[in-house]
This record gives C-alpha cells, structure tokens and sequence, in this order.
C-alpha cells in the first residue's frame, strides 16, 4: 500500500516536478504537463504511459494496474490501485511516466532499478 502523501513525495522527488491541481484532483507535471495525478479518497492515482508500457505494465496484474475505462485509456492513461501497488512497482511506473511527458534533458536523467 502506498499513501497518497507517499505518492506525493515519489512525484515531487523526480527533476522539476511539481503540483498543481487538476479540476477535483491533484496533478503532478513536468514542463507543465501532467504525468500523474491522484484521487486520494478512491486510492488512485493515474498516470501518462504510451500504450506499449501501458500494456507491459497492466500485465503484472489488471487488478492493481489497468487502462483507464473510456478514450483516455487508449491514449496510455492508467490507474493504479494504491492499496495494492508495491511500492518498487509505482516507483518504476512514476518514473516511466515521468519519461513520457518530459524534455529529454529532464527524461535523460531518469535512472530506472
């Protein structure tokens, strides 16, 4: 299980990241553009994939990791169940994300375990 201040601090930790908020939600970007957001009192959080991480990431287990249900899901937008997420697995999900969205010299610095 993974708090929602933990995901905070996991978000904010990566290069130039910051919060903002997101209509009812918590938005975390880079270069103002989103790669995460949270919704504390469902235990989500959701992220930015590309649709190949999105895939790769979902097969760990569609329980905890799962495609949005509508259009967005087919962009890369995933929830994550932070009840179930291992802490490791979210690290490496933020980070991807992160990736996803940010400048290449922000991205570059990215060290994935």
């Amino acid at each position: 299980m993974v708090d929602p201040e933990k995901l905070r601090r996991m978000a904010l930790s990566l290069p130039e990241a910051t919060e903002a908020p997101h209509f009812e939600k918590t938005s975390f970007r880079v270069n103002n553009k989103i790669f995460a957001t949270a919704v504390p009192e469902h235990n989500r959080a959701t992220v930015r994939l590309s649709v190949t991480d999105q895939d790769i990431f979902s097969a760990f287990d569609n329980t905890v990791i799962y495609p949005v249900p509508n259009k967005w899901g087919k962009q890369g937008w995933t929830h994550i169940n932070l009840l179930t997420v291992r802490e490791d697995m979210l690290t490496e999900i933020l980070k991807t994300a992160y990736c996803e969205v940010a400048p290449k010299h922000l991205a570059d610095l990215i060290i994935f375990e």
